[in-house]
Formats: C-alpha cells, structure tokens, sequence
C-alpha cells in the first residue's frame, strides 16, 4: 500500500476506525441478543395467543391419543366459536391450574348429563326428553360402569377421557369452567406415522 494512501474504513460506518478483534467478537453478541428478541417478540404473542405445543402425558384418551405424541393446540378458535360436543380440549386442571389436561367435551352449558352403567344420555332445550350419546371414539375394552346425574351452569362443560377405566376428568373433579379451557388440538405432529390435522376430531350424532 501507498504510504500516502488513507486507511480504508467500514463502508457501514465511515467515521470509524479499524476495530480490535473482541470488538468485533462482542459487536455479534449484541447481533445475536438482537435476533433473539425480535424472535421472542414474533413468538410469544403466537405461544399465548394462537398455538400452543402440547405433548400427551398418559393413558386417559387412548387410543384416539398416546403418550408422548406432539400436538399443536390452536388457542385461536374458541374466540370466535364456543367448544362443541366432541371436540377433543386441552385445559387447565381446575384443582392446579398450572396443569393442562386433555379430555373430550361431553356436555354442553346448562345440558343435564346422566351417566347410567356407563351409558351417556343428555337432556337440553332441544332434547327434552334425552338423547343417549353415539361415542365410537370409546374402545370396548375402555368402559366404565360409572352412574351419575348433574346439570351444567352456563359456563360449564362436562369433559371426559375417552379411556373413562382410567381417566380423571368431570365424573371425579366436577365441571369444567370454560375460562379454564386453552384450546383443541389442531395438528399431531409426533410420531410421523402418527401425522394428523384435526386429530381425535368427531361430529357429534345423536339417536
């Protein structure tokens, strides 16, 4: 180089001088500590607000779900629709809320819901005189031979496990309140043969 001939500088940033090398070392931390939160602030509204990452821990929905399968809950749509019989939920265990479970809504706000050697009836506005469930999403060997009556508040939903020989849910702890309710599995993404949009999804049918 000429002696004569300036030193060149950062094109980014022409008032500086050449820079040490742990200026530059701490220059990407502070690069990296950017991209983390821009990635945060992009993530965290999606985490609370539209979907969640959910993973099955035990045996109460079998065989619609097994431990350890992946799920993607959408947060999103029970803002616009309230929760329908069938629909498989994940929520907040009401006695410790920090515990999320998974469950099948049964009944609907202010249905009556009878529970008779296992058999599951409904009486609402539009039933009067009951109706007796359809749960094919109910595996012979995962019945139960429970026998109860109660009648739903406006802002409760009576939820099952589809394993109802081992699953804890509104036969043990009671109803469930809908502020309680996160949302509904929208994809399975764990196991890979497992892949499944909507999964454990069934249309409610009455006879």
């Amino acid at each position: 180089m000429d002696i004569n001939e300036e030193p060149r500088v950062n094109a980014w940033n022409p008032s500086s001088e050449p820079r040490p090398h742990t200026s530059t070392f701490w220059h990407s931390v502070r690069e990296w500590i950017q991209v983390i939160i821009i990635a945060l602030v992009i993530s965290l509204p999606i985490r609370f607000f539209i979907a969640e990452p959910f993973v099955v821990d035990g045996a109460s929905m079998d065989p619609a779900f097994a431990t350890g399968q992946f799920l993607i809950v959408d947060r999103l749509s029970y803002r616009f629709n309230d929760p329908s019989r069938g629909d498989v939920t994940v929520f907040k265990y009401p006695n410790k809320p920090s515990v999320y479970y998974i469950k099948r809504i049964i009944g609907l706000p202010g249905e009556t819901v009878t529970i008779s050697d296992g058999k599951i009836s409904i009486i609402n506005t539009e039933h009067p005189e009951g109706f007796t469930l359809d749960e094919p999403y109910v595996d012979s060997k995962h019945v139960s031979h429970d026998t109860l009556t109660t009648t739903l508040k406006p802002s409760q939903y009576f939820v099952m496990g589809d394993n109802r020989a081992e699953s804890s849910d509104s036969r043990i702890w009671g109803p469930l309140e809908e502020n309680l309710i996160i949302g509904r599995p929208i994809v399975r993404l764990f196991p890979i043969t497992n892949i499944s949009f909507l999964p454990g999804e069934y249309h409610e049918q009455t006879k």
